[in-house]
């Protein structure tokens, strides 16, 4: 993280999606910083180890090819959530076009995937909320840990929770709820048996 960071934050404040982005512009963050805006608090991201890497590469190639057309798959983008909150996902469907976001970071997805080993408490504690909050439809967590993919569906964004929570596994084919003309086999997503 850049030096100087520390001493911008105060514990009263949250930071807003428009501070955040400001930060780089101002030379606090630099573009390639491993940082995301999470409820108005700058957290660091670990580095890809690995396992982490492969599995968030593998989840991209599956997820372009079910997609094809339909949507957007991003990897490792910036996703604007609400006024204080800019979550990086590892991969995002977003509605549109590429056109759509020359300009603008979206500001919605039809499913997130987080690839977690070290950040599965993160995702599961910290991001599911904020997308839940969202209505993002569906959350993905490819949990390297149990070699499952867990499956958020449902949001209620006054609870901040999604009502239907499922642990699945590398044998099941996974239907998108917003896109249910695509599905995903999960073996796709989880690391080859040996």
């Amino acid at each position: 993280m850049a030096p100087g960071l520390s001493s911008a934050v105060r514990a009263d404040d949250r930071f807003s999606v428009e501070r955040y982005f400001a930060l780089v512009d101002e030379g606090v963050l630099r573009p390639d910083d491993r940082v995301e805006l999470l409820e108005g608090v700058i957290v660091a991201t670990s580095p890809q180890n690995p396992p982490h890497a492969a599995s968030t590469n593998r989840a991209l190639r599956a997820l372009l090819r079910a997609v094809g057309t339909r949507a957007i798959v991003r990897g490792q983008s910036p996703l604007v959530i609400g006024r204080h909150s800019v979550p990086e996902p590892d991969v995002a469907v977003v509605p549109g076009r590429d056109a759509d976001y020359e300009r603008v970071h979206p500001t919605t997805a039809l499913l997130v995937i987080e690839v977690a080993d070290s950040s599965l408490l993160q995702d599961r504690l910290t991001k599911a909320p904020i997308y839940a909050a969202a209505e993002i439809p569906e959350f993905w967590i490819v949990n390297l840990r149990d070699k499952c993919v867990e499956i958020y569906r449902d949001p209620d964004a006054r609870t901040r929770r999604y009502r239907s929570v499922r642990t699945a596994q590398r044998t099941e084919r996974i239907k998108l709820v917003a896109l249910p003309a695509v599905s995903v086999a999960l073996r796709a997503l989880l690391q080859a048996r040996r």
